[in-house]
């Protein structure tokens, strides 16, 4: 009987076990592929300035134009050729040294960087343009200023400031300005100091300024009392200098030691607060010129100012504006050739027409900016008062034409409606006169008329009565 129910359940167990085989499952809901995630690509800029040495202040100021550039695009997200971008910054520092500047140039170049930016000095720069030349690197430098830089023929080179040339006549015009008849130049021997010396040099004789004193330092020394002493006895009305400012502050402080009653007047490198510093209340009343607008007087100048402040909780030293524009531009001209390779978005650089915190960026053929313009400024209560702007075609310059030239429009609107009125108002006074002339001239005729008809009465009278 047991075997018999052991029996009876295997067979109900197996009928239960072939219905569920029988029945059908309902598929599982299959998840939708996960979208592709696009690829990175990590491009590389160079960047070198002298993080070392008296003008370590001026690299890290630099630096961190460039770093502030970096962040921004890289908070945007920017895509090219259908890959995300994500920007790098590779620092070297050439000390401001040409040998040095020559190794860490290399350096770059064996690291396969997409751009360099800088370097900061004009020494260092053009001999580091050839070897990013040679290996087809595009460069922008934010602050090298040497004439021979862009003139070299390399298609690589490119800057976002004006040139010595430019500034050095701008310079020369400014000492016309302020009735100098005499003075003596010094410069430290550098490409960036002898150059900017030399064309101020070339703006002053043509304007008929008296060049009594030629003096050289180097862009290492402190002392200055030798050269000093020797401007002295020319009773130069003006001194001018070549140079940075780790010099040129020390050189104001020791001219007013030594009685020296001449101006001081130099170019962008002494335009700092680091000059001030150095110089002390010799810095009072001397004057100072940099490339471009003041940043108070550009659109994004002041909101550039306040983020530097606030991302660094320091001042701007003198180029960060540029570097982070000469940044700028790279990536722009990397956006428009939407490529990262150099052989592909060089092209681009020369094209470009950027809408810069320092200007708006257009190059000429060899590299350089054009229709850089020049500010003067005046160290007057601890600070850099703007003076003027000279040369150049800043924005705020192309507003100011524009102002003129509708000025001059409506003036001439004026003249043309006083002309038209005047000759309306003598055609008006033409046809009264005729209508005038016209009234009298039918008197006398209905005049003339009656005396005929009066005549002829008479003589009718006359001949009747004689019959």
């Amino acid at each position: 009987m047991q075997a018999k129910l052991s029996v009876v359940a295997l067979s109900v167990a197996a009928a239960f076990a072939l219905s569920a085989c029988g029945q059908k499952e309902e598929p599982k809901p299959v998840a939708a592929p996960a979208p592709a995630a696009k690829p990175e690509v990590v491009v590389k800029l160079g960047h070198v300035a002298p993080m070392t040495g008296p003008q370590a202040h001026l690299g890290k100021d630099n630096e961190n134009g460039a770093v502030l550039a970096i962040e921004e695009l890289n908070a945007k997200g920017m895509e090219i050729g259908g890959a995300k971008v994500k920007f790098e910054l590779i620092n070297e520092d050439d000390a401001a040294d040409p040998k040095q500047g020559a190794i860490v140039a290399q350096k770059l170049v064996d690291a396969k960087v997409n751009g360099v930016i800088g370097h900061l000095n004009s020494g260092t720069t053009i001999p580091a343009s050839k070897l990013y030349s040679d290996a087809g690197i595009p460069q922008i430098s934010g602050s090298a200023t040497n004439p021979k830089y862009t003139q070299q023929g390399f298609a690589t080179a490119f800057r976002v400031m004006a040139n010595d040339v430019q500034q050095g006549k701008s310079l020369g015009e400014f000492a016309v300005k302020q009735g100098v008849k005499t003075v003596a130049i010094v410069d430290d021997r550098t490409a960036y100091g002898q150059g900017l010396a030399d064309e101020f040099r070339k703006a002053a004789e043509a304007s008929g300024i008296k060049v009594v004193a030629s003096e050289y330092t180097t862009d290492k020394a402190t002392d200055f009392k030798a050269i000093l002493t020797k401007i002295k006895s020319t009773k130069a009305e003006l001194v001018f200098f070549g140079g940075m400012d780790a010099q040129g502050g020390p050189m104001a402080k020791q001219m007013k030691e030594l009685g020296i009653k001449a101006k001081f007047l130099g170019g962008d490198g002494v335009c700092t607060p680091e000059f001030m510093k150095l110089g002390g209340p010799a810095t009072e009343g001397q004057f100072c010129s940099l490339p471009g607008m003041p940043l108070e007087k550009l659109a994004k100048g002041p909101e550039f100012r306040e983020k530097f402040s606030k991302k660094f909780g320091a001042d701007i030293q003198l180029y960060a504006p540029y570097v982070y524009d000469a940044v700028m531009v790279m990536a722009d001209s990397m956006k428009r050739a939407d490529s990262v390779e150099p052989a592909k978005f060089l092209p681009a650089i020369g094209q470009t027409k950027y809408d810069g915190v320092t200007a708006m960026i257009e190059f000429d053929g060899l590299g350089d900016l054009k229709g850089g313009a020049i500010s003067i400024y005046k160290y007057t209560g601890g600070k850099l008062e703007y003076v003027e702007t000279l040369g150049g075609g800043t924005v705020e310059t192309a507003k100011s034409e524009v102002k003129e030239a509708v000025a001059e429009v409506k003036d001439a609107a004026k003249a043309v409606a006083g002309a038209a009125t005047a000759v309306g108002k003598e055609a008006v006074s033409d046809v009264k006169d005729a209508a005038k002339a016209a009234t009298e001239a039918g008197k006398d005729a209905v005049k003339a008329g009656a005396e005929a008809v009066k005549n002829a009465a008479d003589a009718t009278k006359a001949a009747v009565e004689k019959k």
